[in-house]
């Protein structure tokens, strides 16, 4: 294989350092402006230097906003909190659910196996607005409005859905012929799935997992007409820094990046485990 010449890879160097500025500057300029006050991030023209603050931040964790009109209470930290739990807890809910199922529809094959596989597939792609309304009535006679087990039941058209087709890639990958080798050693199927069968396909779960989890967070149609405020998440908490004296850009950046930041540690979690199942996975093909 010939080597790249010196000018070849400063050319490669130069261009991948583009291709990542053009991706990362936004994120940066967020990041500058949770340290800068309403009137510095609007000033003309902008500028990277100014004398940092922790106003913003101190106005999310306290509750307390100051603006033009008065003091104004904010909830973004329970916010926050309702974010981290009810997604947490619906991923959870579908990881039982639908790593089963999955399981099942790659091993076998029974009548309409197909088309109910499909037709979960079809929860994602219908748009919100579509199931609202019968969803508001029908928890409203059950006594499942405005309660966090509504939500997280809800949450289970956005990450179910994920996590039984991806997971079920993965199983079908998975020979069947090492499965059967581990049942004639004369363990049980159940120990069979959780021994063999799950952690062969930990790269798949691990990246359902995650993507079911950010596809939850940043939800926002079903919290905003489903619950109220103090169940609401953090996308439709945000709201609350468009006020009557305008809008709180200080606040917004520094909320995207206290929101931001719970998604990103859990990304850098999962990598350990997508790297790992990767590598497995390359030693049994």
């Amino acid at each position: 294989m010939n080597q790249l010449s010196t000018s070849q890879r400063v050319f490669r160097g130069v261009l991948l350092g583009l291709v990542i500025l053009f991706f990362m500057f936004p994120i940066f300029w967020i990041f500058l402006m949770s340290f800068q006050t309403n009137e510095q991030i609007l000033r003309i023209p902008p500028s990277i230097f100014f004398e940092p603050t922790l106003i913003n931040y101190q106005a999310l964790i306290t509750g307390r906003l100051e603006t033009q009109a008065g003091n104004l209470d904010i909830a973004f930290m329970e916010n926050l909190w309702n974010s981290v739990f009810l997604s947490s807890s619906a991923v959870l809910l579908s990881l039982v659910l639908g790593v089963p199922a999955a399981y099942a529809f790659a091993r076998y094959r029974f009548r309409l196996g197909e088309d109910i596989a499909f037709t979960i597939l079809s929860f994602r792609f219908a748009p919100p607005l579509l199931v609202l309304l019968p969803l508001t009535l029908y928890f409203e006679d059950i006594g499942l409005s405005n309660t966090y087990t509504g939500l997280i039941w809800v949450y289970q058209l956005i990450s179910l859905p994920l996590i039984l087709w991806i997971v079920r890639g993965y199983f079908e990958d998975i020979s069947p012929d090492i499965e059967s080798a581990y049942r004639l050693a004369g363990h049980s199927w159940l120990q069979t799935f959780l021994k063999i069968s799950i952690p062969l396909a930990r790269p798949g779960i691990a990246a359902a997992g995650l993507l079911s989890f950010i596809f939850a967070w940043n939800n926002f149609v079903f919290a905003l007409v489903l619950a109220s405020a103090d169940k609401q998440p953090v996308t439709v908490g945000a709201l609350a820094f468009v006020t009557a004296s305008g809008i709180q850009y200080g606040q917004i950046a520094a909320g995207i990046v206290l929101s931001v930041t719970p998604t990103l540690l859990l990304a850098l979690y999962a990598q350990r485990y997508l790297v790992e199942g990767l590598s497995l996975g390359a030693v049994k093909g």
